[in-house]
């Protein structure tokens, strides 16, 4: 992919996760880890680490800022996932796409339900106390879930499909030389 594309597709990416922070939206119905799952995929290791984190933390600065270890553990995240979708990309296909989704919502909420845990007061300290962590969280998830898909399925079949239009017009474009 020529840089300049990257470079439009960057900024489109971060402006999106931002908008979509700001406006009002379902609890963690965000497209952050599909901006870091399709960077990883279409971009390269460092577009899916960095374009997530700075959509993150501009918007940050206007919802605010909260308890450092706990921002920590969802920027890590989304690193992660970012991360994981460049090492799957030589794989892709629908499937895969899918499955990386549902894997980046499932660490997401791991990781950082595991760091409420740990580190609020809100649950006890004991095995019986992360269970139920993890159970409060469970609405949470279902909108992660639901938001990484929705974001996943527009990011991914939005830039597949301009470039199957692309290849076509170029096509045509070849086609009427030839006349």
């Amino acid at each position: 992919m020529e840089k300049n594309n990257k470079i439009i597709i960057s900024i489109t990416l971060v402006a999106i996760g931002l908008v979509c922070r700001l406006l009002p939206h379902l609890w963690n119905f965000a497209p952050i880890a599909a901006i870091a799952l399709f960077s990883g995929f279409y971009l390269g290791r460092r577009y899916a680490i960095i374009l997530p984190l700075i959509s993150m933390a501009i918007g940050d600065l206007f919802i605010g800022f909260y308890d450092f270890k706990m921002m920590l553990a969802v920027y890590i995240s989304f690193a992660l996932v970012g991360l994981f979708g460049f090492a799957v990309r030589k794989y892709k296909s629908l499937e895969t796409v899918v499955a990386s989704s549902i894997i980046a919502s499932v660490a997401f909420y791991l990781i950082t339900n595991y760091v409420v845990w740990q580190f609020s007061p809100w649950y006890a300290r004991s095995f019986d106390g992360l269970i139920y962590c993890y159970t409060m969280a469970l609405p949470f998830f279902r909108n992660t879930l639901m938001g990484d898909l929705f974001y996943v399925a527009v990011f991914f079949g939005a830039y597949e499909m301009v470039k199957i239009l692309a290849a076509r017009r170029k096509m045509v474009g070849q086609i009427a030389k030839i006349d």
